[in-house]
């Protein structure tokens, strides 16, 4: 593509760089001039304009940028996405229900690489979204880029982008208590909303005693698809109360803390295929904690390792939550 100043006589079927007020209406930036739009320039006493023309092999921006989401998201029905129209060198891909947003990372880096007028943003990797909401956006940003480059694009970032919906629909909070008549009322509320979020129910309020015994049962016991467990005292030790219960429950425990602020005292695992979460107390809070990250990936059948763990820690200094009793900074 060149771009710069030309003379009015020579700019049919280039695209216009800047707007440019006429007497009669104005003459917006990417239009592609025709001979009647040239003959009002000339008319107004404009000899030049500031134009961008394509040469062979340019692909112009729409069509660039439909083909790059399109490589992106191949089947979107599939992908539980929607790519828009394009428009000035722009196609916005939202989500078509609410879940996580699996981004194939290193692929996204690659094309991001190939040509500085090629572009793709992104929202985090595995972030929580909801229905509708925009999950990228591929931006051309000049008027026509090269094919070659296109293609090569294209390839690097091949289904790059799916939405990861809820593979568990419903979920049983279990809570201990250390004394009877104690409310659970607290944890059960911002539960059920956490899980409303990804469409997920939560079964009816459980308290069980503060002690391995009974809450192993309550595990053992539970018909919902995923079991989240929130002790009345935090879990110190990977043999401590509920990660025994769990294995007493003749289930296994995965991993046991993790390095995000709020959040390190959390423990998963699974039972017969369904994954236990034991949530840290910071989960009584609705504010963004760890907990999310592993809840949120684990209820929509993303598999978690220890090493996935571990690469949480940059980023992971999340916001205080003032309510909870030890303090970073007391």
């Amino acid at each position: 593509m060149k771009f710069g100043e030309r003379p009015v006589s020579e700019a049919a079927g280039s695209v216009l760089a800047h707007s440019v007020a006429l007497p009669g209406g104005r003459l917006k930036k990417g239009r592609v001039l025709t001979s009647q739009d040239l003959t009002q320039l000339d008319a107004a006493g404009i000899k030049t304009v500031t134009a961008a023309t394509y040469e062979a092999g340019d692909v112009p921006e729409d069509a660039a940028a439909e083909r790059l989401a399109r490589a992106l998201v191949p089947d979107p029905e599939r992908a539980g996405l929607r790519l828009g129209k394009a428009a000035t060198g722009r196609v916005n891909i939202h989500a078509e229900d609410s879940g996580i947003v699996e981004v194939l990372a290193d692929r996204i880096h690659a094309l991001n690489a190939l040509h500085p007028m090629i572009t793709v943003a992104t929202v985090p990797e595995w972030q929580r979204i909801g229905a509708r909401g925009m999950v990228a956006t591929v931006k051309i940003i000049a008027y026509a880029v090269p094919e070659a480059a296109l293609e090569a694009a294209c390839l690097a970032g091949q289904s790059a982008l799916r939405l990861r919906r809820a593979t568990c629909a419903t979920a049983e909070l279990i809570q201990t208590v250390l004394e009877p008549g104690a409310d659970g009322a607290k944890g059960q509320k911002v539960t059920e909303e956490r899980l409303a979020r990804l469409g997920v129910g939560l079964a009816p309020e459980h308290l069980v005693p503060h002690e391995t015994a009974p809450l192993a049962e309550a595990i053992r016991a539970s018909c919902a698809d995923a079991i989240l467990i929130l002790t009345a005292s935090a879990t110190s030790d990977t043999h401590d109360t509920a990660p025994e219960a769990l294995r007493r429950a003749g289930g296994t425990v995965t991993h046991f803390g993790m390095p995000v602020d709020p959040g390190n005292l959390l423990f998963f695992g699974e039972l017969q295929g369904k994954p236990v979460i034991g949530l840290p107390g910071c989960a009584r809070s609705p504010a963004l904690n760890g907990a999310d990250w592993v809840m949120e990936r684990l209820l929509c059948g993303v598999p978690l390792h220890p090493r996935d763990i571990a690469g949480m820690g940059v980023g992971g200094l999340l916001k205080e939550i003032p309510q909870r009793g030890r303090l970073r900074e007391a």
